[in-house]
């Protein structure tokens, strides 16, 4: 007896058993799966609850914050100007945004900001977690400040910032902001139910997000002047903070955006055709082999984990992502196990959003066994 609903085709149906094991067992109390071949969908699959007392079913519209997944939605909004020749990855940040050239930062490049090698990783206190909120006074702040490592030396994950940077770069070409950019070049012509900056007329369906267990260690007693304190904690992350209205509705192109797997699949499968998608040349092979051009390889600064980053996404790495395919393939994950990966190799994306945090910063056993099934299937 199944416990979950929604189409999974035959070669598929250990992932259907792998998420109804999940939720059977407790572990998983309410998720999404989807893959895509050739961006079609073979599975669409959900099930679950969105509350803890499991008194409501997670639907077939159920979005829930699916944090850093996020980031592949930025990315991919400004790797369409690129291909636009309206943004050149080669080129100055300051370029675009003059004051960001202050203190150290004129030679920054758009890549860094992609990459996660800016040095720019996150914001100097004093600030709280609805200061980033405001999109002008962050992304001010941010132009003022000092690089925290030398810019393109090594990757230092712009957790909280990364959609503040690229945003604001976005709009001063284009003039709109990120989420409505995004809205009206890629959700909106695909017909994608995904948020940046999500409207009071969506609350209804947003799963609560459960927080992950606490971290086993006290960040005061760490360096507070170490990169992986400040990023993490200027500021932080409060997840209860997440069923806030103001949190869900405010642009923050790193860690706020609400969809689904079926919307996640359906928009990044842009990347795992290889920019032709419905028809529509949306990203050229020059854009898509930009992807896939290595920027930093190593221990990052901020999560101190070794880490791969091409432009926009996570490239193969076994150590962090033991799941992740090799070849050509590209991928992330949100803080508590949503994750997404496109393999241009096989025409694939797989995408996967839940409720309940797992704990860890990238991926969850869960994700992994979600991913095993799926490239067991094709392989």
């Amino acid at each position: 007896m199944t416990s979950t609903h929604g189409h999974c085709a035959t070669e598929f149906a250990a992932l259907r058993e792998a998420l109804d094991t999940q939720l059977s067992s407790g572990e998983e109390l309410g998720a999404s799966i989807c893959v895509t071949v050739d961006g079609e969908p073979v599975v669409d699959i959900w099930g679950g609850h969105t509350d803890t007392e499991r008194t409501s079913e997670w639907e077939r519209d159920t979005i829930v914050n699916v944090f850093s997944i996020t980031k592949t939605m930025t990315a991919l909004s400004a790797l369409l100007l690129v291909d636009r020749g309206s943004l050149d990855l080669g080129a100055k940040v300051a370029h675009y945004w003059p004051e960001f050239a202050a203190n150290g930062k004129a030679d920054i490049q758009i890549r860094h900001l992609l990459a996660h090698t800016s040095g720019v990783g996150g914001w100097e206190l004093p600030l709280e977690l609805a200061d980033i909120y405001d999109h002008e006074s962050s992304v001010k702040r941010l132009a003022e400040q000092t690089p925290w490592w030398e810019p393109g030396t090594a990757s230092g994950y712009h957790a909280l910032n990364y959609g503040h940077l690229i945003g604001e770069v976005i709009r001063r070409v284009d003039g709109r902001t990120l989420g409505r950019f995004f809205a009206e070049e890629l959700a909106g012509p695909l017909g994608a139910d995904f948020h940046i900056g999500t409207g009071p007329e969506h609350f209804d369906r947003i799963a609560p997000l459960v927080p992950p267990p606490a971290l086993e260690f006290d960040m005061a007693t760490l360096d507070q002047d170490s990169i992986l304190v400040k990023t993490l904690t200027h500021p932080l992350l409060d997840y209860d903070r997440t069923a806030d209205p103001q949190w869900r509705s405010a642009e923050i192109g790193a860690v706020n955006g609400h969809g689904n797997a079926r919307s996640i699949a359906r928009l990044q499968s842009i990347v795992s055709c290889g920019g032709v998608l419905d028809g529509r040349t949306w990203l050229s092979p020059d854009t898509i082999d930009a992807i896939f051009r290595e920027q930093s390889n190593g221990l990052d600064l901020a999560l101190l984990t070794p880490l791969r980053f091409g432009i926009g996404y996570g490239l193969p790495q076994s150590q962090t992502a033991p799941a992740v395919p090799d070849g050509r393939v590209c991928w992330w994950a949100g803080v508590g196990g949503s994750f997404v990966v496109n393999d241009l190799d096989r025409g694939i994306t797989f995408a996967y959003a839940m409720n309940r945090m797992a704990p860890g910063l990238i991926g969850s056993d869960r994700a992994d066994a979600y991913l095993t099934a799926t490239f067991e299937a094709v392989a």
